[in-house]
């Protein structure tokens, strides 16, 4: 009897999109939260996307990857700054926080976000 393929490691990972600009947000910095059920925040992760808008590693893989609740934030205004657009004080979006479910670790969760300083969108991707 043949051995079963081994079921592909989960992973979660994330780009970021400036709609804005047209280009990829490069240089955003990235934190990575696991929910509890009473409220509490655990950090996981925190990162840098590169020049394409990616982290270089997904936040999290394998072992790590655990059905739950999670939460992206993501340092908008300060990427928005440090590419010299005008910001009103306070801005209309500082972090964006992106709260997600995993229900099956072993696949891969993208979550993108599309961001402009007045507006984002995300969704699940591939």
């Amino acid at each position: 009897m043949a051995e079963s393929p081994t079921r592909p490691a989960g992973r979660l990972t994330t780009h970021v999109l400036d709609t804005t600009h047209g280009r990829p947000g490069a240089d955003m910095a990235v934190a990575l939260y696991r929910l509890g059920d009473d409220g509490a925040r655990e950090r996981i992760a925190s990162a840098r996307t590169n020049a394409d808008g990616r982290c270089d590693a997904p936040l999290m893989a394998g072992e790590t990857m655990r059905p739950g609740r999670y939460e992206l934030v993501f340092e908008v205004a300060a990427y928005f700054r440090a590419c010299r657009v005008a910001l009103p004080d306070p801005p209309f979006l500082d972090e964006v926080r992106l709260q997600f479910g995993i229900a099956e670790p072993g696949q891969h969760y993208h979550v993108p976000l599309l961001v402009s300083p007045f507006a984002y969108s995300t969704y699940r991707g591939s």
